[in-house]
């Protein structure tokens, strides 16, 4: 099942526990203070990169009607919203560039180019999802109110298309973001109060209607007799986007590692254990400089999750010395190629949309949902070596036991 003993799962003391949180922030204190024109050019060139691929692409495609034109038109249009959503829309309403005091690149200003209102945004992802990060009734990010993604979600025969749901919200991808402040599960319910409701819906309607207009109709009609295919062509750019960002949030939360919380003793928080809790409920992906720019630098999701309001340009930095912090404290990592990070989210989808019994492994120690009852214990220092034994050595020592296991055929 879920963790509700964090300190136990991760074999820390309450010591343990402040003392990493103290080291969190010192990294924060240093990069707070080194912040300056490096970061504002990388920022500034960013948009000014995002705003030329989009003019490019909307210029191929007055030629859209030749098949290569369309593909490029296409392609840079795409480009340009990934950039657009993942490493400014995204970064920007986080405030990781609040600091620089520029309106264009302020959080309160920002609106992206996403069929999710910025306003919503910032309430189900920046407050909701950042401060109860995989918390089961309390983040709705945790399937997106569709997915079940951890066994401690009850099965029901609607799972059983749990692929069929994914395969649409990756190419849907946006809408599901934009109705997910909706709230719709208590809409159904009545639960609702039904004039913030309609606001919502009011303000969701508006801007879908103003990311069609713009998309299909204002932009195609500029581009005279080859409207029909630069409507195409914009329709694909925005898939593209949609499959895109659906990836590498899919890969940052529901990968093998990132582990799921239940509420227990959530109210009574220190800042110490959010930092542990965002160690724990995140997973990384690796792929270079190129990999890291094109998520928007979520390929650093962990470092995100404890500095969400630093910029994205300095993750790779704050990185090395996360991943020293979980060296001494024996911490898990969890990393991998997005190629593999995403299947192993996909295989969860997949493995969830059954009930629990046709499922092989334990509640409490599945691939996709541990728990302390499964890797709990108090850290120890190994006579030998000095080194502290904990989580991540468990978590070695486990893997290890269950392929010994299957080479054998035991269960």
């Amino acid at each position: 099942m879920a963790i509700s003993d964090i300190k136990e799962y991760a074999h820390l003391t309450e010591a343990d526990v402040e003392a990493l949180g103290r080291e969190l922030d010192a990294i924060r204190r240093d990069i707070e203070d080194s912040r300056g024109e490096r970061d504002a050019r990388y920022i500034r060139n960013t948009i000014r990169l995002q705003r030329g691929l989009e003019l490019s692409g909307r210029a191929v495609l007055f030629g859209s009607r030749r098949r290569p034109l369309w593909l490029l038109g296409a392609g840079l249009l795409g480009l340009s919203k990934i950039i657009e959503n993942m490493e400014l829309g995204h970064n920007v309403m986080h405030g990781q560039w609040d600091w620089m005091n520029d309106p264009e690149v302020h959080s309160v200003h920002w609106e992206w180019d996403n069929a999710d209102p910025s306003a919503h945004w910032k309430q189900t992802h920046n407050y909701l999802h950042h401060k109860y990060t995989n918390i089961l009734g309390m983040d709705d990010d945790v399937g997106y109110g569709l997915l079940r993604v951890t066994r401690d979600q009850r099965w029901q025969p609607f799972n059983y298309g749990n692929i069929v749901y994914n395969a649409l919200l990756a190419l849907l991808f946006q809408y599901g973001v934009a109705i997910q402040h909706l709230e719709l599960g208590k809409v159904a319910k009545g639960r609702d109060d039904r004039a913030e409701t309609k606001r919502k819906l009011r303000e969701v309607g508006d801007k879908i209607g103003r990311q069609i207009a713009k998309d299909y109709v204002v932009y195609p009609a500029l581009t005279g007799k080859a409207w029909k295919s630069t409507l195409t062509a914009n329709m694909t750019a925005n898939v593209i986007r949609n499959l895109w960002t659906n990836a590498v949030i899919f890969c940052g939360h529901f990968p093998d590692g990132a582990e799921k919380f239940t509420k227990a003793d959530v109210d009574n928080e220190t800042q110490a254990q959010w930092y542990l809790r965002q160690m724990l409920g995140s997973a990384n992906i690796s792929g270079g400089p190129v990999m890291d720019f094109m998520t928007g630098n979520l390929s650093y999701q962990i470092e995100h999750h404890l500095f969400p309001d630093l910029p994205s340009n300095r993750y790779a930095e704050i990185a090395v010395r996360v991943r020293e912090l979980c060296d001494k404290y024996d911490l898990p990592y969890t990393t991998g190629p997005l190629a593999v990070q995403y299947f192993k989210s996909w295989r969860t989808i997949a493995k969830l949309s059954l009930p629990n019994k046709y499922l092989a492994d334990t509640p409490d120690a599945a691939p996709e949902t541990a728990s302390e009852r499964g890797f709990g214990g108090t850290a120890v220092v190994d006579p030998a070596t000095g080194r502290r034994r904990g989580l991540a050595t468990a978590i070695r020592e486990n893997r290890r036991v269950r392929g010994v296991r299957r080479l054998l055929g035991m269960r």
